[in-house]
């Protein structure tokens, strides 16, 4: 009894360590900068939540994940994920009037919603669970300064903790 008490003391700290992950939390910095959540459905999916500004304005995107850990033989630690969403908010921009020799501007608010799509990679520190990533997250606006805009090349850079 005192060998299996001594065996399960000893592989204790393996099982202690052996988890996966729940849910993250993190900082994106790039065209669209703002705070992002993680939860994680299962291995494979997750669930991204950013609240980030843009364009003198702040926009809350909601966004399916799908990871692939298997995609780099090398190590289990780079993941490849994608996934797609749309995103709400607002956006500011100065507008410029003339007239009468006097030219002024004015300040111009608008509603904003779109489609968000999502390609990246991601480094996970499983030691210290913090992740780093480089992502592309291109979208499609409705309304706002324009009726229609597209921006292909939103590229970001993310750190992330997990717990």
């Amino acid at each position: 009894m005192k060998k299996g008490l001594l065996l399960l003391l000893a592989l204790f700290p393996l099982f202690a360590f052996a988890q996966t992950f729940n849910q993250a939390v993190g900082i994106r910095a790039g065209l669209t900068s703002g705070f992002e959540y993680r939860v994680y459905a299962n291995d494979a999916n997750s669930y991204k939540f950013l609240l980030g500004t843009r364009d003198e304005g702040v926009q809350l995107h909601a966004m399916k994940e799908f990871h692939q850990f298997d995609l780099f033989r090398q190590t289990d630690q780079l993941i490849f994920f994608y996934g797609a969403g749309f995103h709400v908010g607002y956006e500011q921009w100065q507008k410029r009037y003339t007239g009468y020799n006097a030219e002024w501007y004015k300040t111009r608010t608008a509603f904003l919603a779109g489609l968000d799509g999502l390609v990246g990679l991601e480094y996970i520190f499983y030691e210290v669970p913090i992740s780093m990533g480089l992502e592309a997250k291109p979208y499609f606006d409705l309304f706002g300064s324009q009726m229609f805009n597209i921006e292909l090349f939103d590229i970001g850079f993310t750190v992330k903790y997990h717990f």
